[in-house]
């Protein structure tokens, strides 16, 4: 992995932020297109949030890249590109937390500060025994506890990198290789039997539902309409189309009276139609969308607010949007 190779900060602070909630396989493309694109903090800096919400799309947790970017900004220009050189001052950049800011410290620094990732908590807490909830508050305080105890002084990026990679590759969550493990002998959960049970987690909350109605507008077959999320609700600052979200299941008769489609087409003639019957199901952290995609096709031009935009079909794939909506670009727009 590429950011094994480095101690350069930037590119580990890149490399952290992209695998906050997402798998090594999935975030590698990210990371090289990152590089690439914007080689130092500075060119970072430079480049419009939509490009970085573009380049990010897919990745999901869009305030991740929103904070990539203003933390960028602050620190070419506040800070001459030079990132905080400490555990305690890297704490202090937005979207850097115990966990991020420990990694740079200890990689690029060599500050003994312990990471204490999902891996981490599975090794401690199978090679201690502890049934401690991983993502409670006694938890976190207990494990981050017991880290610091372990931590070779002497080599603190190599011990947090290879127990990360112990992790990953031995202790995993599923199936661990306890036959074979070096650890095997002193291994507590492994003499008591309960490698199985271990982490322990609390129950997530309850999922919530919601329902998506969007309106793809084809207007002369040749436009659309989109406009920009506001507010700090999912897709904060991505485009999608005219959106009607309501608490249930709804028909196109209830679609065609509501007060957004008549406002857009007012007195234009259209004609409109269900894409798919069937829910296209996003399934968020907290959230489950069930979205239904219904085509207004007129050849005349509708109403666009002042938020909203329209814009040419053969465009539509330059603004950053919800990896929901680019799905259905890509199959229905063909572009």
């Amino acid at each position: 992995m590429p950011w094994r190779e480095t101690t350069d900060p930037y590119r580990i602070w890149l490399s952290e932020i992209i695998l906050q909630q997402t798998r090594v396989a999935q975030g590698l493309p990210y990371y090289l297109a990152f590089t690439e694109q914007y080689p130092t903090v500075f060119d970072l800096a430079d480049a419009d949030e939509e490009q970085v919400l573009k380049l990010w799309q897919g990745l999901g947790y869009y305030s991740r890249a929103r904070n990539l970017h203003t933390t960028a900004k602050y620190v070419a220009n506040d800070l001459n590109g030079v990132f905080p050189t400490s555990y305690k001052d890297l704490l202090q950049l937005k979207g850097v937390g115990d966990y991020t800011a420990s990694a740079i410290a200890s990689i690029c620094y060599d500050e003994v500060v312990p990471v204490v990732d999902g891996n981490v908590y599975r090794v401690l807490s199978r090679y201690f025994n502890i049934s401690t909830p991983i993502n409670s508050t006694e938890g976190i305080k207990e494990f981050k506890k017991m880290a610091i105890q372990v931590i070779d002084p002497e080599q603190p990026a190599t011990y947090n990198q290879a127990i990360m990679e112990f992790g990953a590759l031995q202790c995993k969550p599923q199936n661990p290789y306890c036959i074979v493990c070096p650890l095997n002998e002193s291994c507590e959960s492994l003499q008591k039997g309960t490698v199985t049970s271990l982490p322990v987690k609390l129950k997530k909350l309850k999922v919530k539902k919601r329902y998506f109605n969007y309106l793809i507008f084809s207007v002369n077959d040749r436009q659309t309409i989109i406009r920009q999320r506001t507010g700090k609700g999912i897709w904060q600052n991505l485009y999608e189309f005219p959106l009607i979200e309501s608490d249930k299941d709804v028909d196109l008769e209830y679609i065609t009276k509501h007060s957004i489609v008549k406002d857009i087409v007012g007195e234009v003639s259209y004609d409109i139609s269900v894409y798919k019957e069937e829910f296209t199901v996003h399934k968020l952290s907290h959230q489950h969308l069930y979205t239904r995609f219904y085509i207004i096709r007129t050849d005349e031009i509708p109403k666009i607010d002042e938020g909203s935009k329209l814009v040419p079909i053969d465009e539509i794939k330059e603004y950053p949007v919800p990896i929901l909506l680019g799905n259905f670009i890509d199959s229905f727009f063909k572009v």
